[in-house]
């Protein structure tokens, strides 16, 4: 295939992390830069990298840059133990009121457990359990013997992920949507998300199938048999958990993209941790942060870029077999990532 030039830059914010991360970022840049993909990067720092630098995991600038681009790239940021901080990530999300939380799984390399996944998960990204409304309650001399959560979830949030669901299916070509609950149980807290999931799921008749699954019998029918589902969509805490049930299914965290969506700004992440133990060894797999900036790359229009890289990413692994060690191989992320900037930049014009 052949990829055009495209010549106005797009203004982007690229977060390298923590640990692993500015190896794999490094490793996409270059990736980027033979596709010829046309971001402008402001370069900011998260995580660790930002406590060092301005005392914050979340420093003042790196939210300002995102504010200007309304999109980011970012690798994977580590959370300083004590001291009262909170995920970056999360503190992002709640800041650009990225709500929806997209993430694909789809099988990379042949022989493993299971073939030709291709599934979506789309995850309520702002309510639900994780609104962090907690406290304890002392009882005699213990100050925390219980422990109250509340979990929030509302009827427009739910129509908003539900529909945005429905949106993405209808986009993608995809034939069905399941919206996963626990409403014979929690249920006022998410059978408000199933009563408005049915009303979204009105309008999409003849166009998108519904149907809805109990959060627990769905993690067993996506073991047992993950070909019946397409896109999933559920609330923020379940979510969670079976996107990485579903990465999973197609070898893990190394291959899972993910990409943080609100109404005026988009973050696209790998959703590993930042693997401290492996970070400066050339060990590490960048397909996942890769696979995010594919997801960027459709975020902003050029599907044609998009496409070129995943087919590099795709040809890379299985012709050419040149894969790091996590999937079999013993190239470095530095020898996987000028192999594949190799093959896309054949794509160019």
């Amino acid at each position: 295939m052949t990829v055009a030039p495209a010549s106005n830059k797009i203004p982007a914010t690229l977060i390298p992390g923590d640990g692993i991360g500015p190896e794999i970022v490094a490793a996409t840049m270059k990736v980027l830069d033979a596709l010829g993909a046309p971001f402008d990067w402001d370069v900011q720092q998260g995580g660790m990298a930002g406590v060092e630098a301005a005392g914050d995991p979340l420093p003042k600038a790196t939210l300002d840059s995102i504010r200007r681009t309304g999109l980011a790239l970012k690798g994977p940021l580590s959370t300083p133990l004590g001291g009262g901080y909170r995920s970056a990530t999360v503190r992002m999300r709640e800041e650009f009121q990225l709500y929806a939380n997209l993430r694909p799984a789809k099988t990379l390399t042949p022989g493993g457990r299971y073939e030709d996944i291709d599934l979506i998960l789309v995850r309520e990204n702002l309510e639900g359990l994780y609104v962090g409304f907690e406290h304890y309650i002392p009882i005699g001399s213990d100050p925390h013997a219980v422990a109250v959560s509340s979990g929030v979830n509302t009827r427009e949030g739910s129509r908003r992920i539900v529909r945005y669901a429905f949106e993405h299916a209808v986009k993608l070509g995809r034939k069905k949507v399941t919206l996963v609950h626990k409403a014979n149980v929690l249920k006022a807290l998410t059978g408000i998300f199933l009563e408005a999931g049915r009303e979204v799921a009105k309008e999409y008749e003849g166009r998108v199938a519904c149907d809805d699954r109990i959060v627990d019998a769905c993690a067993m029918q996506l073991v047992l048999n993950p070909y019946q589902f397409d896109v999933i969509v559920t609330t923020n805490l379940f979510g969670d958990i079976l996107s990485d049930l579903i990465a999973g299914l197609v070898g893990g965290l190394g291959a899972a993209p993910g990409a943080n969506i609100g109404d005026k700004a988009a973050l696209f992440e790998a959703v590993h941790g930042s693997a401290p133990d492996i970070a400066g060894k050339g060990l590490a797999n960048p397909t996942a942060i890769l696979l995010a900036a594919a997801m960027m790359l459709d975020h902003v229009g050029l599907q044609n870029h998009a496409t070129a890289l995943r087919k590099g990413i795709d040809t890379v692994l299985n012709v050419d077999k040149v894969r790091t060690g996590d999937l079999g191989g013993t190239a470095s992320t530095d020898s996987y990532a000028a192999a594949l900037a190799q093959k896309v930049a054949s794509y160019r014009a």
